[in-house]
């Protein structure tokens, strides 16, 4: 399953029926599990480690060292979930240690062509980067994400849940869970209607959080005073106090 060309250092850990193409370079200290297939020409460098049943095409760059001015070669980590697809010359960039030392991709990932994820990042489960999406480093991005192609993401932005980046898309702020948000600087665009839809939200559930949007972003009301009035007049199901919670406890500020 292994290649004759691929250069495999003895110090890795390589489940046995993983698949590891030609002229792939696997450094020390790599695990890889069960189910993975490794592409042609991929790097993989130290500190990382890769959940079962990924596929990583050819000339993706996993792991390699941040590119970070303050990095000075600590002992940093990658972790992939499993099942996370990574396409063509993907770069994902091991963590920092002022960063909290480890950059991680969720489950179920699906990371297109030419995309970035920088160091320290964290993703969740079922995100999709299109081609040349960009995540600089701190970025935080909630389960079932979806960035547009040619997204560049400031560092320290959170990505709500469920929410959904057009492409070509500038986001210097944070994005709330559940909405849409396009644009160079971005702003939002409603509720990801169709996308909460294809996650089987009920439609009970969208009204609520339709009718908390409106009143958060539509009407000129503060940020607290819209606040308030969403837990007064608004069902107070799980999704609409974690869009409340969310906006609470934003530290670079929301994008309105």
């Amino acid at each position: 399953m292994i290649h004759p060309t691929a250069i495999i250092d003895p110090e890795a850990e390589i489940d046995e029926d993983v698949e590891i193409g030609p002229y792939s370079i696997i450094r020390a200290n790599v695990s890889i599990a069960s189910g993975t297939w490794i592409g042609s020409h991929v790097t993989i460098d130290s500190y990382v480690d890769i959940g079962s049943d990924c596929q990583v095409y050819q000339y993706a760059s996993i792991g390699a060292v941040p590119q970070a001015i303050r990095f000075k070669g600590e002992q940093t980590y990658l972790k992939i979930g499993r099942n996370t697809i990574i396409r063509e010359f993907v770069t994902l960039n091991r963590g920092t240690q002022f960063g909290g030392g480890v950059t991680r991709i969720g489950e179920d990932n699906f990371l297109m062509a030419y995309t970035h994820v920088a160091h320290d990042c964290i993703t969740g489960r079922g995100v999709i980067m299109a081609n040349n999406a960009t995540l600089a480093g701190h970025v935080i991005v909630g389960d079932h994400v979806t960035i547009g192609g040619l997204v560049a993401v400031h560092q320290f932005v959170r990505l709500g849940e469920y929410s959904y980046i057009g492409g070509k898309s500038a986001v210097v702020k944070d994005i709330p869970p559940y909405l849409i948000a396009a644009g160079d600087r971005a702003n939002l665009h409603g509720l990801n209607k169709v996308g909460l839809q294809r996650h089987q939200f009920s439609e009970h559930c969208i009204a609520q959080l339709k009718k908390a949007y409106r009143i958060i972003f539509r009407i000129g009301l503060t940020v607290n005073e819209a606040v308030e009035r969403v837990l007064a007049e608004v069902e107070n199901t799980p999704e609409v106090l974690n869009l409340v919670d969310f906006i609470r406890n934003t530290q670079r500020g929301i994008t309105r």
